[in-house]
Order: C-alpha cells, then sequence, then structure tokens
C-alpha cells in the first residue's frame, strides 16, 4: 500500500484522539440539546453516557488525563441523572456543553502545542471539572478538583493541585466559553457514515479520504463508459455473421454448381470437409456473439450500478452537515435574551459532500441574521399577537432533481419600503425607478455588500451584510439564491442548488469545431438571432433581447481558440449574466442537453481560465465545462479591452461553394466513425450523433442537406427518428437515407414507409451503392 493508499495509518494518536473527540462531540451536544427539551430522557442519557465513556477510554490511550478527568465527571452527571438522583436543569445544560467546547477545543490542539496550551487554560479546566462535579453530586462536600480518582497506568503524570472555587448553583452563572486554539489541520477525513443518532446498531464506519472517494468516482465513470465499447465489437462480430452467412450461401452454391459436373473424389472431399466447418464455425459465431451480447449488457448493468454506489458513497445526510446548528442557535437566543424553537426537516435527504461543507458559512449567517433581526423579543412578540417563543425551521428536499434548501422564521419580516430608501441612500438606483422596483427585484438587493437596513452596529452583522457571500457560494456550485419576506409575518430564503458536483447537466455547444459543456444552471438563456439584427455601437456589438441591449462577443476570442465557422445567417447564441450585466456568447452550434461526470483536471496545470473541469462523452471522446464566473470576468475584460473582432468579420461566408452537411447518426461507434470517413473523403462536412435523441435534437438545431441514420438505437430508434423529421414542419423536407444490418422485405418497407428516401444494408458500404445513393440525393459536395 503506497502513502496515497493509507487511510488512517499516517496518523498520530492524538490526531484519531482528536477525530474521535470530534464525532463524540457531536453526538454529546445532540443529545444534551435534546435532553433539555426532554428532561430525565432516558434515550438522550444512554447516548450521553456512551459518548463519555468513548472519549474517556480514547483519551487514556494518548495519556491525557485532564480530558479523561473532564469525561469521567460528565460521564458520572448522565449516571447521576439516569438513576434519578439529580433533576436536569437548564443551567446544568449550559455547564455540560462548556465541558463538551473544552474537550473538543483539547481535541484540536497538535501534539507540539499540547504541554503550552494545558498551562494556557488549566484554571479553565479546572473550573469546568469542579463544576460539573458539584452538580452531579448536589448536597455534598466539594472536594479539590484533581486527576480523575482512576488515573491512567499508561502515565504517570501528577494530579492537578488546584483549588474548587465557591459556586453559586440557584441560580449557576455560566461559565466563560473555553477559547478555541487556531492552529492548521490536517486535510478533512470523508465520513462514509449515517448520522450518530440515527445510525443502528449493526452499521459500520468507514473513513476514507477525500482523493481515494474521486479516485473511485473516476474509476466508475471510466468504467462506465468502457461497458459501452462493448457494443460496437458486438456489431462488428455480427457484421462478422453475416459475412459467414454469404460465405455459407456461396459454398451451397459451388456445391450445386460441382454436383451438376463430373468430380474427382478429392474435389468432394475438399467441398464436404468446407462445408463442415463453414457449419462448425458459424455454430461457434452464433455461440460467441450470444455470450458477448449477454456479457454487454451485464457489464453495462454492472457498471452502471457501481457508477451509482460510488455516487452515492459520494452523499452524505443533511443532519451531518447542521449538527452545530441547534447549539449555536441555542447559545445565541440565550445571549440576545430571545426564546426561539429551532426545527430542522429532512436529516436523512443525500446532499453532495462537497455541497455541505460549503453550506456552512451561507447557512451560518442567514440562521443568525434570523435571530438577531428576524426573531422579535419575547415581550414584542406577545404585543403583536404572537406567542413568545418564535420559530425557526431549516428543511432540505429534493425536487425536480435539484436540492432545495429553506430557511424560514416568523419573526418581524423584512421592511421592503426601508430597502427600497437604503437603496436610494446609497444611490443604487436613480429614485425614480427605485419606486418601480417589485418585490422580487428589491430582495436582490440585500444581496450586495455591505448592504443593510439595520443603522445599530452589534456583534452580529444586519439582515443582508454577509449574504453576498452566500450568493457568490450559491453561484460558485452552480445554485440559486433568493428571498421573501412578508411584514410582521417571517422571512424565507430557498436556496436550490444541485444534487451532486460530481454529475452536473450541461448544455453542449460545438466551439472551433470542438465540444465544450456550460452547466444548464448558469444559463440565462439560448436564443437564435439573424445577423441583420446585429447592430453596432463604438465598436461594440449589440443585439436586442426583451427591451434591452446584450452585448455580443464570439466563444472562440474569449477562449482564445482557431475561428469559427459561422457561415450561417443564423446565430446560436448563450445568454450569460453577472449581477449587473448580460453577455450574449456565439457559438457555431447547439449539441443538446447532457449528465456529465465531473472529472477534476490534473492539479499540475494549475487553474486553467475559463474551465473548471473535463468529462468524458458516451463514446469515450473528452469535453471540457466551462467556468462560467470566469467566463464572465474574461468577457468583461475583453469588452472594456476594445480589442473585439465582429461576428460578421469572424467567417468570409463562401459564396461560390456550398459544401453539403450530412448528419450521421448510428449508435455503433465503428459503423459511424466509418460512415463518416467515407463521406468525409469525399468532400462532404460530417456531424455525428450517437442515438434518435442526440440525432433529434441536433436536426432541430443545425442545419443539414441529409440524414443518415441507423434503425436500431437506444433512446429513440431510426424509424421513430424519421417519423419525428417528416412531421416537422422545417425538416420534413429534408432526405434521410436508412443504414442498417436488417436486410428482410419487410424491415425495407418499415423504414420507407416511416418516410426514408433510401434504404441501404450495412454491406453497401463494400461497393459504390452507399455512396451513389447519397450522390444522387444531395449531389457531389462541391456542387451549387
Amino acid at each position: 500500500m503506497n502513502k496515497d493508499e493509507m487511510d488512517l495509518s499516517h496518523l498520530s494518536m492524538l490526531d484519531l484522539f482528536g477525530m474521535e473527540v470530534e464525532t463524540q462531540a457531536a453526538l454529546l451536544n445532540e443529545n444534551l440539546l435534546g435532553l433539555e427539551n426532554h428532561t430525565q430522557s432516558g434515550k438522550e442519557l444512554e447516548a450521553l453516557m456512551r459518548g463519555a465513556h468513548s472519549i474517556k477510554g480514547a483519551a487514556r490511550i494518548v495519556q491525557l488525563d485532564e480530558a479523561v478527568h473532564i469525561a469521567h465527571v460528565m460521564e458520572d452527571y448522565f449516571v447521576a441523572a439516569r438513576e434519578g438522583r439529580i433533576t436536569v436543569s437548564q443551567d446544568h445544560i449550559d455547564i455540560l456543553l462548556s465541558g463538551v467546547d473544552l474537550l473538543l477545543s483539547m481535541g484540536k490542539v497538535q501534539e507540539l502545542e499540547l504541554k503550552g496550551w494545558m498551562q494556557q487554560h488549566q484554571r479553565e479546566i479546572d473550573l469546568i471539572a469542579s463544576q460539573i462535579k458539584a452538580i452531579a453530586s448536589p448536597g455534598t462536600a466539594q472536594d479539590p478538583p484533581q486527576a480523575h480518582p482512576e488515573p491512567s497506568t499508561l502515565g504517570d503524570r501528577p494530579a492537578i493541585p488546584s483549588p474548587a472555587p465557591k459556586l453559586n448553583l440557584n441560580p449557576v452563572e455560566p461559565p466563560p466559553t473555553p477559547l478555541l486554539v487556531p492552529f492548521p489541520e490536517p486535510p478533512e477525513p470523508i465520513r462514509v457514515q449515517s448520522p450518530p443518532s440515527s445510525r443502528s446498531s449493526g452499521d459500520r464506519v468507514v473513513r476514507l479520504s477525500a482523493d481515494n472517494l474521486n479516485r473511485l468516482m473516476g474509476l466508475a465513470g471510466e468504467s462506465l463508459i468502457e461497458a459501452n465499447w462493448l457494443q460496437p465489437f458486438a456489431d462488428s462480430l455480427l457484421k462478422l455473421k453475416k459475412h459467414q452467412t454469404q460465405l455459407s450461401k456461396t459454398l451451397e452454391k459451388l456445391g450445386s454448381s460441382l454436383s451438376e459436373h463430373q468430380t474427382t473424389p478429392t474435389t468432394k472431399n475438399y467441398l464436404e470437409t468446407a462445408q463442415f466447418q463453414d457449419k462448425e464455425c458459424l455454430e461457434i459465431l452464433n455461440n460467441r456473439l450470444n455470450e458477448l451480447e449477454l456479457f454487454a449488457r451485464r457489464f453495462a448493468n454492472l457498471s452502471d450500478r457501481l457508477y451509482r454506489e460510488v455516487i452515492d458513497s459520494h452523499m452524505r445526510p443533511f443532519s451531518e452537515g447542521v449538527s452545530g446548528f441547534p447549539r449555536m442557535m441555542r447559545d445565541l437566543a440565550k445571549q440576545l435574551g430571545k426564546s426561539v424553537k429551532f426545527e430542522i426537516m429532512g436529516k436523512a435527504t443525500k446532499v453532495d459532500r462537497d455541497i455541505l461543507e460549503k453550506l456552512e458559512a451561507p447557512l451560518t449567517q442567514i440562521l443568525r441574521n434570523a435571530i438577531a433581526h428576524g426573531i422579535e423579543s419575547p415581550s414584542e412578540r406577545i404585543a403583536a399577537g404572537k406567542p413568545a417563543e418564535g420559530t425557526v425551521r431549516l428543511e432540505a428536499v429534493h425536487r425536480g432533481g435539484m436540492l432545495l434548501i429553506t430557511i424560514s422564521d416568523d419573526g418581524r419580516g423584512i421592511n421592503l419600503a426601508e430597502v427600497r430608501q437604503q437603496v436610494i441612500a446609497n444611490q443604487l438606483v436613480n429614485p425614480e425607478f427605485a419606486h418601480q422596483l417589485t418585490e422580487t427585484e428589491l430582495m436582490e438587493f440585500l444581496f450586495l455588500p455591505s448592504f443593510s437596513t439595520v443603522t445599530e452596529v452589534t456583534e452580529i452583522s444586519g439582515r443582508g451584510v454577509g449574504l453576498d457571500i452566500a450568493k457568490g457560494m450559491m453561484q460558485e456550485v452552480g445554485g440559486l439564491l433568493r428571498a421573501q419576506s412578508e411584514l410582521g409575518k417571517g422571512t424565507r430564503f430557498h436556496l436550490q442548488l444541485p444534487l451532486t458536483l460530481s454529475v452536473i447537466r450541461t448544455l453542449l455547444v460545438e466551439i472551433s469545431g470542438e465540444p465544450y459543456g456550460f452547466p444548464l444552471t448558469r444559463i440565462d438563456r439560448i436564443v437564435q438571432i439573424h445577423r441583420g439584427d446585429i447592430f453596432v455601437v463604438e465598436n461594440r456589438q449589440y443585439f436586442t433581447l426583451n427591451g434591452q441591449n446584450i452585448s455580443l462577443v464570439s466563444a472562440h476570442q474569449v477562449l482564445e481558440l482557431g475561428k469559427s465557422e459561422l457561415n450561417d445567417d443564423l446565430l446560436s447564441v448563450i445568454v450569460l449574466s453577472d449581477r449587473t450585466s448580460y453577455y450574449g456568447l456565439v457559438v457555431e452550434r447547439f449539441l443538446g442537453e447532457r449528465d456529465l461526470v465531473v472529472r477534476p483536471l490534473d492539479p499540475r496545470l494549475g487553474k486553467v481560465r475559463d474551465i473548471s473541469a473535463a468529462a468524458l462523452m458516451e463514446d469515450g471522446s473528452p469535453v471540457l465545462i466551462i467556468d462560467v464566473e470566469d467566463l464572465v470576468r474574461s468577457l468583461d475584460l475583453l469588452l472594456s479591452s476594445g480589442r473585439l473582432s465582429q461576428i460578421t468579420q469572424d467567417t468570409q461566408v463562401k459564396e461560390s461553394k456550398h459544401h453539403r452537411k450530412i448528419l450521421v447518426v448510428d449508435d455503433s461507434i465503428t459503423v459511424r466513425e466509418m460512415e463518416r470517413k467515407l463521406l468525409q473523403n469525399k468532400g462532404y462536412n460530417v456531424d455525428v450523433a450517437v442515438n434518435g435523441v442526440d440525432a433529434w435534437n441536433a436536426a432541430r438545431t443545425g442545419e443539414y442537406d441529409l440524414i443518415i441514420t441507423d434503425v436500431d438505437m437506444p433512446r429513440m430508434n431510426g424509424i421513430d427518428l424519421v417519423k419525428q423529421l417528416k412531421n416537422h414542419a422545417k425538416l420534413k423536407s429534408t432526405p434521410v437515407i436508412i443504414v442498417s444490418y436488417k436486410d428482410r422485405e419487410e424491415d425495407r418497407l418499415l423504414g420507407l414507409e416511416a418516410g426514408a428516401n433510401y434504404y441501404l444494408t450495412k454491406s453497401s458500404f463494400h461497393d459504390d451503392t452507399f455512396l451513389n445513393a447519397v450522390i444522387d440525393m444531395i449531389g457531389t459536395p462541391d456542387e451549387i
């Protein structure tokens, strides 16, 4: 096992202790908050006892007696509560949560800093240990805090000789929050597990590094691609079988011809031997072909299942990413003197681990704002006819192939009149235009940097401050963020994100003869415009869409590629935007939508401008995925530089010759490439499609003089494709040639009845039949 393949063996025992404390601290926080709402609950107390005991055992192994002591007195408290000797109170919960914070801080200290950190925080450790011990044994004399009564046998560190301070337990003054020591943390391992609270006793927990998981994702994606290569091989065997059948017929004809003439015994023996070998070869070929087709189906199914399982391992329950929020909300509400009920819905909803990590900052900002500026004080709520306790709800669901997260509160809401006045005061728009802004447009100003209607400066930022970071994060992962509010009733934030960053839905386009993928969530619109609709102002080209002038730029110029062949009068344009501007990106043509498995670029390349990742197409060919955020910056820079070339000057329309354009449709890469090369060698321009749906999308977005299609294809067969083409007002005049292995008369009639102009068998590749049919339909490549 090389270094990259190691999981935890390269970590020190103290690192492992830190990981254990992190896991158990989440469990302790969750159950302490549950205990606060369900006093003396046996379920929470059992879980708390196990968590404290686990930390105590781990601390003993690393000879961290202070942690052993804290965990032990916490365990004593939970035992006493379970036996009914003490009654849990909110003050007790405060002290116990401080103990959890202290243990978590210990677990985050690096080994070289541990001794100094312990000396610096010794008084705090003694204070919390004595407080927990006091509430675990009320009415008994408080002993001076000391090392755990069951000292570790792995070390002979001295006890802690610190006097116990006097405590006022009625009420108990909450101790100061332990300080977290900042230090460089190692990369966080990926935990493939269920939430601690819902994990069954039979579940197993495995820790994998992010690199290992990404490599598994890549291999699974490659397996899925490789499975597609089996079908062309099966097609070639089918073709060989057809040739073998023709050979059998030839031998039969030869036998019949020789029987009419006098033959020697030797000739007869040779003929019989050849016929026997022919039958034997045909039988073996039939068997192997059947086995291969069965294997291809099984392998494709297995690869698909493997890929889905690896994708699922990339997903984590929503609860894992939000486990710290109940504690944060409780502490913040208490700090501000507010009564808040915090609910999390959809804890089991699966979320991509990368998205889950990025969600922490924006969700934290929105939730803190909800309590600080959304939820009113208990007296204000009662005066407004509301319950004294406010409600903040965080919900995650899958809907429409997207992850939807909603944060709502029943607080005071956002005063749109104040927002409008602030917009005017900040001179973001002129007053006349500001009064015409809709509610949706006004709410968008909340996501601008430093925008806030709150005049009072507090430790917690006003609503809107920091929301620009949340907006930026959403754009980074291809998501959307919007807000709704009703004055006096509350505010609701909606976050819409892709289910996973490993697979994205893209629009494939052609730029300089190569395919590129644009994430669909970052595209505002796709349109086709006539060259005559373009107008020029100060050497910049524009077109008008919905009354708005949009700058027009060639995609090949932004990406610094070779010039595109934009010979058609109709231009394909992708409309992109940032917060303030819209841009029209001219591409050669639209290739349709695809779900692409994201493959990260080699890190040795560094950040590739305008490119975020790569992927593989169904036929194994690579495609680059555009980084739209980066591309918009490049567009803005190019427009401001004045180095634009005119769209109409990109290429000269070829008036003297019209090179015929053909679309070849076949799911077999072997047949597809053979047809493409045959036609290109004769001078035709050829595009390819891998199935009927792909061809249907290409035919509607491109202009072809001829379409050549197979019959048996996934998603949409050739017969259905021909029917679709012939029922389309624009495409019904486009000639279609069917080229198929099926050579029965009924198959031929079925194709012609659907509307095909020719029906050829794939044996026509070996003579001039195929090319003659093409010439008969559209003429030679350069005919006018």
